[in-house]
């Protein structure tokens, strides 16, 4: 750690995070915010840890940075796609094993970090932990993902998901022989309140509404092409599951572990489509299967 930059005000009270973010060429607002909440600022010889403070004339600001970027965002180590890129949004392809938000345990090896180190205009949109995102993968579930580069896409954006005008659509592998071979899950998904960490089918949950559709039976699996029309946290794998078609490969709601080699949920973004927030265009993005999840659908097919 070593001391940035050490500036005295002068002129008229300015809010803490916007001094900071002057003060260092290229910071962001939203990164400046990131440092005063983890203690590295000090006005006038006492911590502050609120961007909204408001500086008076003379305060002295200290700023110290961690060993790493500025940002705080960079993480070479993350990998990821991109499939389509312009001046107001970008769909990435994601690898399983990749945390998309920073929280307990992941900072420095998430997909936003990643890409606000080679984006940093996206650290100033949307709420500072989401970065512009329209929607969200689970860690383990890999494939497309839609991310806004500036706040009216990002507006435009998630009251089309609203809307249900954004088609999710993925490629799951469940157990068992599905019938009938289509059909729409509609059942409210909430916390389960024997175990805070899974979510589960419950009255007291909010809608969730999934369809699905049979591509390929496969002896003791089936093939699914699903859509979500909401976005609840684990939705499909919970409506799966509680259709007795638990998703293969996953540990927490069905405890069918799948073939070697299958080390998480078979579960793959492979489609989205909407309108693009600005030209009004249709959009369309794909994703083919990664190798895991190939490899284990053989293993299947061969019976």
């Amino acid at each position: 750690m070593n001391v940035a930059r050490t500036q005295h005000v002068s002129g008229e009270p300015v809010r803490l995070d916007v001094a900071v973010a002057n003060m260092l060429e290229g910071l962001s607002r939203s990164a400046a915010r990131r440092l005063i909440q983890d203690g590295r600022v000090s006005v006038t010889g006492k911590t502050c840890r609120r961007g909204s403070s408001r500086l008076k004339r003379g305060d002295e600001v200290v700023v110290e940075l961690p060993s790493g970027p500025v940002n705080g965002q960079g993480s070479s180590q993350v990998e990821y796609g991109v499939v389509i890129e312009d001046d107001h949004l970008i769909v990435v392809d994601k690898p399983a094993g990749v945390t998309v938000h920073p929280g307990a345990g992941h900072k420095g090896d998430t997909l936003i970090e990643a890409l606000t180190s080679s984006r940093p205009g996206l650290a100033g949109v949307g709420e500072p932990e989401r970065l512009g995102m329209v929607h969200r993968l689970d860690k383990d579930t890999s494939g497309l993902l839609l991310i806004a580069k500036t706040d009216a896409a990002l507006s435009a954006l998630a009251a089309a998901i609203r809307a249900r005008a954004v088609v999710r659509t993925y490629t799951a592998l469940v157990a068992g022989l599905i019938n009938p071979s289509q059909g729409v899950v509609e059942a409210p998904i909430g916390r389960d309140p024997a175990n805070r960490t899974r979510q589960t089918v419950i009255s007291s949950g909010k809608p969730a509404r999934t369809r699905y559709r049979l591509v390929r039976p496969l002896h003791v699996a089936s093939l699914l092409e699903v859509v979500l029309e909401t976005g609840r946290m684990h939705q499909i794998r919970v409506h799966m599951a509680a259709m007795n078609h638990p998703v293969i490969g996953d540990r927490t709601y069905g405890k069918i572990l799948g073939p070697p080699g299958l080390e998480r949920q078979f579960l793959h973004a492979s489609r989205l489509e909407f309108q693009h927030p600005v030209t009004g265009e249709t959009v369309e993005a794909e994703s083919e299967l990664p190798s895991d999840l190939k490899k284990a659908l053989a293993h299947y097919e061969s019976g």
